[in-house]
């Protein structure tokens, strides 16, 4: 049987309709909530990740460069939406866009045959994993469903699918 495992990016509430919310954002819930649930009915493995910044945010790189404080570790911007089912599945906290930190776990104690990602931002922390996750899972199948994933542009997001589809991760 062929172990499977999904990876939802940052689902979290200020990405959806908080601080960094869009229209685009709040449109891919539902198909993100059918894939979750699809997933947790064939018995397969997930793992959410949640970015996560310090009340010093707007000192660090990120914060300079994106001065919109979001996804401040205990408020609700930071939670995953309660649209979705997290319960079972382990919850990642992340400090910046990618985590090398998740990959090295998921290469060394899940090694899944295949993973998929959706969730939010295409261009930004789905591309960054996902990258993440090639770079140290090199023959396990990656791939990406693009309906279940908002760039912060269509534009943006088109070329994050692009980008990932050149380094042979799967676009759906």
């Amino acid at each position: 049987m062929e172990n499977k495992l999904l990876v939802v990016v940052d689902m979290q509430n200020d990405f959806i309709d908080g601080s960094l919310g869009s229209e685009r954002a709040r449109s891919i819930v539902g198909a993100v909530k059918k894939k979750i649930n699809e997933y947790k009915n064939a018995g397969n493995d997930i793992i959410f990740t949640r970015d996560t910044h310090g009340q010093d945010y707007l000192q660090t790189q990120e914060g300079k460069n994106l001065p919109v404080v979001h996804c401040l570790k205990g408020t609700n911007g930071w939670r995953i939406s309660c649209e979705l089912d997290a319960e079972g599945s382990q919850i990642w906290d992340k400090a910046t866009f990618g985590s090398a930190e998740l990959a090295v776990h998921i290469a060394e104690k899940i090694k899944p045959d295949a993973i998929e990602l959706v969730g939010l931002c295409t261009d930004v922390c789905v591309v960054a994993n996902a990258v993440l996750l090639k770079t140290f899972l090199p023959e396990a199948e990656i791939s990406v469903d693009r309906s279940c994933c908002a760039g912060i542009t269509e534009e943006s997001h088109e070329a994050a699918l692009t980008t990932m589809k050149s380094i042979q991760i799967k676009i759906k």
